[in-house]
């Protein structure tokens, strides 16, 4: 099974994706768009063919309080265009502090600021994508 993982962001999509065993997710892009879905889901298109993408993960920015505020509300109508897009399965995954964590990762990896901006997008896709393909290697280890 390869997944797509998605950092949806308001100017940015970052991207990662899982090894064909499901297992360990890696950086893969950032798509920059102006809040347009439909030209950012024809930009997926060839991206998903070409890996032969079988389920996208795709980060759910809740409030620390567990509401969902404008940005998981732009976030959930953009699983809706995806899923009758590609008609695939679109897993949502709580992403509350992936991005601080993104951060984090790049600063003790001595990343310069400047290309922290271009590339944080992709390591919150990647934190996404791992702990959700982490989540599941456990739930089905359990079973």
């Amino acid at each position: 099974m390869r997944y797509l993982g998605l950092d949806y962001g308001t100017r940015t999509l970052g991207l990662s994706i899982s090894d064909a065993t499901g297992l360990i997710a890696r950086s893969y892009d950032v798509l920059r768009h102006q809040e347009d879905p439909k030209q950012l889901l024809e930009s997926l298109k060839p991206i998903v063919q070409t890996e032969q993408i079988d389920a996208f993960v795709l980060g759910f920015p809740k409030n620390m309080n567990n509401t969902v505020g404008p940005r998981g509300e732009a976030t959930l109508s953009f699983q809706k265009q995806l899923e009758e897009m590609f008609h695939l399965p679109v897993y949502l995954m709580d992403e509350r502090l992936s991005t601080k964590e993104a951060e984090s990762v790049l600063i003790q990896g001595n990343v310069r600021r400047e290309k922290r901006k271009k590339v944080i997008d992709a390591v919150a896709a990647v934190i996404i994508l791992q702990e959700f393909l982490d989540k599941r290697r456990n739930e089905n280890g359990k079973e």
